[in-house]
């Protein structure tokens, strides 16, 4: 029998120029559903695993076409919500070369903002769950949003449930103060946090020395210090940071790094050129470390198949990653050519 994955968070229609358009080009938009946690609950059922995605969206057709999209990867909906006004909407605007991508909110006052915390029945969703995962942007939502998802990851640590998070600072839904006092909160419940430089800096003020995003400059000591810094002042028995070397919008740089509480273990570094898209790159290294975990793979093993996955991901359009976990294990042992698979 697979095991149960739950995952918790707001998943947006995607609305985006084709063609590489800039904004105020585009006379039409491509639109796809998305969303961290959805992302991975996606990632999770290609895997195999039974994942469940528990949101709220407006009782309308634009709220079941997006309950309709996750179905058609094979994920539950069993526990998702119906009401509330609206689904939250995002604009991206996918750069190339030396122009980045943009992206433009528009989720004030969507469903999943204005939910209850007792919308959601948590022993219930989680009742024979192996794993919870949820990311630090459905508590940046709204006050009650955060309420849920405290609420959600305390229920799963009494329960004996495994939580990750992905800590996902997002400075335009919540400043550096806001997120700091949330995710203290939440981050008491949480067995695996995962992370890049940005996020445990704005959210816990923790820097990683001699690392410069903006000249893709990384320096893998200094992880090393903020992986020590978070589990000291935390407690967690994994940390997993994402090493992104960002030379432009169409070619990074891209491993991983895992720590068990005892040793370090960092993944292949694979060259992503040209990158098809990268919104959900960190979603998938986090669904990939979350199945290796759960299919018993050592420390080494889990980061690398995390790595890989996420690796793959830069190559498909729109927010999911839609790889198997052989096509995974293919290139975390080593087969990068790209070759026709016959």
């Amino acid at each position: 029998m697979a095991k149960k994955v739950v995952t918790f968070g707001e998943i947006l229609l995607r609305l985006t120029p084709p063609n590489h358009q800039r904004f105020i080009q585009a006379e039409s938009f491509e639109a796809v559903y998305g969303g961290a946690e959805a992302n991975v609950a996606v990632a999770l059922a290609n895997y195999g695993l039974d994942a469940y995605y528990v949101t709220k969206v407006p009782n309308n057709a634009i709220g079941q076409a997006a309950v309709n999209h996750l179905r058609r990867f094979g994920v539950k909906t069993d526990y998702v919500v119906r009401g509330g006004g609206r689904l939250g909407i995002y604009f991206q605007e996918t750069g190339a070369a030396q122009r980045p991508s943009k992206i433009v909110y528009d989720r004030a006052g969507s469903a999943i903002a204005e939910a209850r915390p007792e919308d959601f029945d948590w022993p219930t969703i989680l009742k024979d769950a192996a794993w919870f995962h949820v990311t630090g942007i459905t508590p940046a939502l709204s006050a009650a949003a955060a309420a849920a998802t405290i609420a959600a990851v305390r229920t799963a640590k009494e329960m004996g449930v495994t939580v990750s998070t992905d800590l996902n600072y997002r400075k335009n839904l919540w400043t550096p103060e806001q997120a700091n006092k949330v995710m203290s909160e939440v981050v008491k419940y949480v067995d695996l946090c995962i992370a890049n430089e940005e996020d445990a800096e704005k959210v816990f003020g923790i820097k990683a020395q001699g690392t410069d995003i903006t000249s893709g400059k990384l320096s893998e000591e200094g992880y090393h210090d903020v992986i020590r810094q978070l589990v000291e002042r935390f407690g967690f028995k994994y940390v997993a940071v994402t090493l992104r070397e960002s030379f432009s919008a169409s070619h990074n740089g891209w491993s991983g790094l895992l720590y068990d509480g005892k040793e370090f273990y960092r993944s292949r570094r694979y060259e992503i050129s040209p990158i098809i898209d990268r919104v959900g790159g960190g979603d998938s290294f986090g669904s990939g470390l979350i199945y290796a975990l759960l299919s018993g793979r050592g420390p080494q093993a889990a980061v690398d198949f995390a790595a890989a996955a996420s690796c793959l991901k830069h190559s498909i359009h729109g927010d999911f990653n839609l790889v198997t976990v052989d096509e995974v294990e293919l290139l975390a042992k080593g087969d990068a050519s790209g070759r026709v698979q016959r």
